[in-house]
């Protein structure tokens, strides 16, 4: 990707340089750092001359979701590299924070017209690099009026200034003319960040001068006053800036343990234990299971099966624990709900029908829960793997209506080749879900995909379908509520699922 400087004679280097990544939560994004000693500087990306100190991988999603790892440098075969360590921090540069809403007046304007008075408007520009002016935004036509107020209007801050506050702005002020000829009245200079501070101490004006007439003219002062009448700045939260702030993604695994599966001891059935090769569940929940577990500190992953009959009694159950213990369902990372799922198998009976709503709600249970603390710490995402429509539809949408409101996203994958096309009404893309009794959602909180049109994908392109909306999702929630991310204050933040760090 890219090599930073050379820290000379220094066994604690701290580098200035700063790798540019895209980031995508639907993606495990594997990095790898190696520390070398140079002997002949930067050039290129080759270190083939250099000494080789140490080497750590990890995962982009690990960074972002702690802000700042440490580990160990490794040599080859895995060797400590001694006490040596790397310590790598992410940052959120994408820009994307925020708009301006801003309210200009003026007062005094010369006057431009010989039997009226100006008909003046006011454009606002962005002076870039190379000294370029970027109009950013020109206000409506004021008629007739030496002291004008216009509309307000908002801008982006990335359009305004791109996201940098002290870059120059510039002001014009024209006498508007109808065939397009308009007379100059003046001009003035500013920041974004003079603007902010200006305006927080009610002394945001500005003389509107004309070069020409200052150079010609021994007691000219200006040729009108602008005001900044108000200025509001929206903050745009994106993911990356809550999962930055500690939002920790909470993941849960429903599996269907439905007749129609078939037996799983019989290599046609949808469970079928292949020792050569995972069957459509486990190939759906580690993809989708290893992106959400960079994003949960303590790794553990409630996992749940519904459409089975249980041991001791054998009743019929719709959301029992896969590992069966009723007081703690969770599993030590994915590799322990995979466990969890082939010792399952054995001991329960496929049976039916394939109610999802059960489940559904006992998980939006621990979300309300959440909910009360007024926070953005914890948000659930629950993976429902099924082979079928499922049957108790009305209260599968009643839950799903109920758990809008909530911090949660459902994601339900269809396994096997059965016909899927009434599940595609749980997913909002089409429209509003509705309750029976006619109550819609508040978001769009499920994502549904047949398995069977990614069944050649690679887990990769699986893993990014299944989870795209899952960002959106999440800073929908929390917008909604006006919750910004934690350490962040308190203002209502406006929705902005983009993450690009």
């Amino acid at each position: 990707v890219d090599r930073t400087e050379v820290v000379r004679s220094s066994l604690h280097p701290v580098f200035s340089k700063v790798f540019t990544v895209d980031y995508y939560f639907e993606e495990v994004q594997k990095l790898r750092f190696e520390v070398y000693d140079t002997h002949s500087g930067p050039s290129g990306l080759s270190c083939q001359e250099d000494d080789f100190l140490g080497g750590m991988e990890c995962t982009l999603g690990q960074i972002v979701a702690q802000k700042k790892v440490t580990r160990p440098l490794l040599l080859k075969f895995g060797r400590n590299a001694g006490k040596s360590t790397i310590t790598v921090i992410a940052e959120d540069i994408s820009g994307n924070n925020g708009y301006v809403e801003l309210s200009f007046r003026a007062r005094k304007l010369d006057d431009k017209d010989l039997f009226s008075k100006s008909d003046p408007f006011l454009e606002l520009y962005r002076v870039n690099d190379d000294q370029d002016l970027q109009l950013v935004y020109r206000t409506e036509v004021v008629k007739n009026n030496l002291s004008p107020v216009w509309e307000p209007f908002k801008v982006s801050l990335s359009s305004l200034c791109s996201c940098e506050e002290t870059r120059p702005l510039k002001c014009l002020v024209w006498d508007y003319d109808s065939r397009g000829k308009h007379d100059f009245i003046g001009e003035f200079s500013t920041t974004f960040e003079e603007m902010q501070k200006a305006s927080g101490e009610g002394q945001a004006q500005w003389d509107c001068v004309n070069p020409k007439y200052k150079q010609k003219r021994r007691n000219y002062k200006n040729s009108g006053v602008v005001v900044l009448a108000d200025l509001k700045f929206h903050r745009v939260y994106s993911f990356l800036d809550y999962i930055m702030g500690g939002c920790q993604i909470h993941f849960t695994v429903a599996i269907d343990f439905t007749a129609s599966n078939g037996d799983p001891r019989n290599s046609c059935s949808l469970h079928y234990i292949n020792p050569y090769q995972p069957n459509e569940y486990l190939k759906a929940l580690v993809c989708v299971g290893e992106i959400c577990q960079d994003y949960d500190s303590d790794k553990r992953f409630s996992a749940l099966g519904f459409g089975a009959r249980i041991p001791p009694k054998y009743e019929v159950s719709h959301d029992f624990a896969i590992n069966f213990n009723p007081e703690d369902d969770e599993c030590e990372g994915i590799q322990g709900v995979v466990e969890a799922y082939q010792n399952c198998l054995p001991r329960v009976q496929l049976y039916g029908p394939t109610n999802v709503a059960p489940i559904i709600s006992k998980v939006a249970r621990v979300a309300a829960a959440e909910e009360r603390t007024a926070e953005a710490s914890q948000y659930y995402i629950l993976l429902i793997l099924t082979d079928g429509v499922v049957t108790d539809m009305a209260d599968t949408r009643e839950a799903i209506v109920r758990a809008s409101r909530l911090p949660m996203s459902i994601i339900i994958v269809g396994v096997g080749n059965a016909d899927f096309t009434d599940m595609q009404v749980l997913d909002g893309d089409d429209g509003v879900l509705r309750s029976p009794r006619g109550e819609p959602a508040l978001r769009d909180i499920v994502q549904f995909v047949p398995f069977r049109e990614l069944k050649n994908a690679s887990p990769a392109a699986l893993a990014k379908c299944v989870l795209a909306e899952v960002p959106k999702q999440v800073v929908e929630y929390y917008s909604h509520r006006g919750l910004p991310p934690r350490g962040l204050g308190t203002p209502a933040p406006e929705a902005s699922p983009g993450c690009t760090p």
